[in-house]
């Protein structure tokens, strides 16, 4: 009786948390004053860490606000231990796994390399879109990015895994919607991505993307809701779980404060528009235009700290280059797959070209304004 008295307490104690935002956001922060206290051994905080286990028995009969605030604490902590253990030396090498993506991503970019487009700049471009390799760019190229305000369409982000986890579930709609059905393409959906993911090295916000994919394709699949601010903290958790050193990347910082401007920005922004017809193209406009403000205005602050630096023509890039990135690694998908069987024509091969060749100078218009 008092074993089944204290597990009700503690369901009663985990629904004052509300959910797992509260718990995400203790052990983020957490993580963060780990990775500043650098002379903190991790060994020291697990006693602090073990002690709501040795007074279980005892939390369940304080006030729910001091048994609160100590499961909180309790993930402020063991944030701070995870980004000390993190900070210590380790001798792991490379998974098999990850060994087959890195040669898969080899294999790629010598497919890309043989396909004959007319343009010299077009494969290098492909190759930096689809692997993250940026070695074959030109200078001139790198600056035309960089001026006209879209290198983040360079740096491997979740804008290239949404592209093509949309030409994922398009090519497996299909298959139905039967329960088997949905289960086969869940697992082909998740497999691809994650064999993305670590193809292209498993940058921040790729990982990041990952997340949110799978964690909506599985609730897609049980049936449960998706509410978006719930995914957006349970990835933030997982991911700084697996690793907490990644608080310190860039590319992970902009790439949640990116997502924080979609969930918490852009659905008020969206609401200003007129009600009306979805597939009005003025409607369509406005959503583009309002996501990109968005994000823009909340990675903004981080990305002036860093760079000093505001893309001007920020919202006429996104409005013009997006679509057509869209456009460009859709059409180069089926270019790829249809080359490596034999089969690819070249129709396919120089409107692939024409759409790199149009997205270049679409860029280099803007970066001369």
């Amino acid at each position: 009786m008092q074993r089944y008295e204290i597990i009700t307490n503690f369901a009663h104690m985990a629904e004052g948390v509300k959910n797992i935002e509260s718990l995400s956001l203790f052990f983020t922060a957490g993580v963060a004053l780990g990775t500043v206290l650098v002379g903190v051994s991790p060994g020291l905080l697990l006693p602090f860490l073990a002690l709501p286990f040795f007074l279980r028995g005892r939390m369940v009969r304080w006030r729910e606000d001091v048994a609160l605030g100590i499961l909180l604490a309790t993930f402020l902590l063991l944030g701070v231990f995870c980004a000390r253990n993190a900070a210590l030396p380790s001798a792991d090498g490379e998974s098999w796994l990850e060994m087959l993506a890195a040669g898969a991503a080899v294999r790629l970019k010598a497919l890309i390399g043989r396909i004959p487009f007319p343009s010299g700049e077009t494969a290098p471009l492909l190759t930096a879109l689809l692997t993250g390799d940026r070695s074959g760019l030109t200078q001139e190229t790198v600056r035309v990015f960089r001026s006209s305000g879209a290198s983040h369409l360079l740096a491997l982000s979740g804008l290239h895994m949404g592209i093509l986890y949309l030409l994922f579930d398009s090519l497996t709609q299909p298959l139905g919607k039967s329960p088997a059905a949905r289960h086969i393409r869940f697992v082909l959906i998740l497999g691809a991505t994650f064999f993305f993911t670590l193809m292209t090295g498993a940058g921040a916000s790729v990982v990041r993307a990952f997340l949110f994919i799978g964690l909506n394709e599985t609730l897609k699949l049980l049936n449960r809701p998706r509410k978006a601010t719930r995914v957006f903290c349970v990835a933030l958790l997982i991911q700084l779980v697996l690793d907490p050193s990644v608080i310190r990347s860039l590319g992970f910082q902009l790439s949640y404060l990116a997502m924080a401007g979609i969930f918490l920005l852009y659905p008020v922004l969206e609401k200003w528009y007129p009600a009306g017809s979805r597939y009005n193209p003025l409607r369509w406009l406005w959503n583009t235009a309002a996501l990109s403000i968005s994000c823009q205005l909340f990675t903004a602050p981080l990305a002036w700290f860093r760079f000093h630096t505001f893309p001007k023509y920020f919202l006429l890039t996104n409005l013009m280059a997006i679509p057509l990135t869209t456009a460009l690694m859709t059409v180069s998908v089926a270019t790829l797959v249809l080359s490596a069987a034999g089969l690819c024509p070249a129709l396919l091969i120089n409107a692939t070209d024409g759409l790199g060749r149009l997205l270049l100078w679409v860029l280099e218009v803007i970066s001369s304004m």
